[in-house]
C-alpha cells in the first residue's frame, strides 16, 4: 500500500510541475473545481503533459492535497537547474599568402564574416620558408595573453586553411603542441578538418596525418614546377625577364657593325619591343653584353677578344 502512495504522490508532483490549461492552477498546486475547492481528481489537459501518465482516463488527487477542502496555492516546485552555461568563445585570426601579387582579402573576409573583430586579426604576405613571421608570432602572443588574462574563456586561433600556417608537417606539430601548452584551441574555415580542433584531444593524429599530407603536396607541386621548367628549357624557353636586346636586333647591330658603324650610331634606331621599357633605346651595356654572349656562341676568339674589350671601355669609361 505505501508503495502505491508513493507513486501516487509521485504522480502528483510531475502533473503539478505546469500549470493547469482548464483551471488556472498554478504550478505546484492541485487542480481546482468550480466551487474553488480542490478538486478529486487532475484535469485531462494537465495529467496528459505526463508521458506516462498522457494515456489514463483520470489520475486522482492525492489525500494530502485535501480533496474537497477549500483550495488554497501550493508551493511551487524549485525552479529547474540551468545549464551551465559555456565561456564565451574569444577567437584571434590570421591571414597569411605568400607573395605580394596574391591577395588577402577574401582570407580576411572569411575571417570577419565568422565573427573576429578587424582589430583581432593579424595579416601578412610572407613565405611559410621564412623563419620569422612578425604577424604570426604576433597574433601567437595576444592568444596567450589573453588566455592568461581570461583562463574560463576558450581562446581559439582561427585560420581560413591549414597551409596558411605552415606546410611541414614538423612545423605544424609543433605549433599543435605550443597551442596545446598555452590552452588554446585551433580553428580551420576551409579544408579537410575545417572547424575547431583541440590539439590535445583525440583528432591529434588526424592532424599530423593531414599535415604530412599538405607536405606531400607542396614537394610534389614543387617537383611538377621542375618538371615543367625543365620541359620548358628543352624547346628553348628558359623563362624570365624578356631579354632587351632580340635577336633581330642583335643582328641589326651586327650587320650595320660589318659596314663600318659604330654601336653608338646604331643605338638611336633600337627600340626596346617588350618590357617595362617597352618603346625606349637600349643601353650600350646592353649592346655590348648582347655581342660578347654571341661572340661566345659563334666561339670565334678574335670576336669574343673584341666584345670584351669593347665592354670593357664602355664601363671605364664611365
Amino acid at each position: 500500500m505505501g508503495d502505491v502512495e508513493l507513486n501516487v504522490l509521485s504522480d502528483a508532483d510531475e502533473v503539478e510541475r505546469p500549470p493547469c490549461p482548464r483551471c488556472v492552477a498554478e504550478p505546484g498546486s492541485p487542480c481546482r473545481s468550480r466551487s474553488s475547492a480542490v478538486a478529486g481528481t487532475y484535469h485531462t489537459g494537465r495529467f496528459t503533459k505526463v508521458p506516462r501518465l498522457a494515456k489514463n482516463l483520470r489520475v486522482p488527487t492525492p489525500a494530502d492535497r485535501g480533496p474537497g477542502q477549500p483550495w488554497r496555492p501550493g508551493t511551487p516546485p524549485p525552479a529547474p537547474i540551468a545549464p551551465e552555461t559555456p565561456s564565451a568563445d574569444i577567437r584571434i585570426g590570421y591571414a597569411r599568402c605568400s607573395h605580394l601579387s596574391q591577395e588577402l582579402q577574401s582570407q580576411l573576409d572569411a575571417l570577419a564574416a565568422h565573427g573576429i573583430p578587424r582589430e583581432k586579426i593579424f595579416a601578412e604576405k610572407i613565405s611559410t620558408r621564412s623563419r620569422v613571421r612578425p604577424k604570426f608570432e604576433a597574433a601567437l602572443e595576444a592568444a596567450r595573453q589573453i588566455k592568461a588574462h581570461a583562463p574560463h574563456c576558450r581562446v581559439i586561433f582561427t585560420v581560413y586553411e591549414m597551409k596558411r600556417l605552415g606546410r611541414d608537417s614538423a612545423e605544424l606539430t609543433a605549433l599543435a603542441d605550443h597551442l596545446t601548452a598555452h590552452g588554446i584551441l585551433l580553428e580551420m574555415l576551409a579544408g579537410p578538418i575545417a572547424g575547431i580542433y583541440d590539439p590535445s584531444g583525440t583528432g591529434r593524429m588526424l592532424f599530423g596525418f593531414f599535415a604530412a599530407m599538405a607536405e606531400t603536396d607542396r614537394e610534389t607541386i614543387r617537383e611538377s614546377t621542375l618538371e615543367g621548367l625543365n620541359a620548358a628549357a628543352r624547346k628553348g624557353n628558359h623563362g624570365g625577364r624578356p631579354p632587351v636586346i632580340t635577336e633581330d636586333m642583335l643582328h641589326t647591330v651586327l650587320r650595320r657593325r660589318a659596314n663600318g658603324e659604330s654601336v653608338e650610331d646604331i643605338r638611336p634606331d633600337l627600340i626596346i619591343p617588350t618590357g617595362k621599357r617597352k618603346g625606349q633605346n637600349p643601353g650600350l651595356a646592353s649592346i655590348y653584353r648582347a655581342l660578347a654572349d654571341h661572340a661566345k656562341r659563334e666561339a670565334h676568339p678574335e670576336a669574343v677578344e673584341q666584345a670584351h674589350a669593347d665592354f670593357a671601355a664602355l664601363t671605364s669609361g664611365a
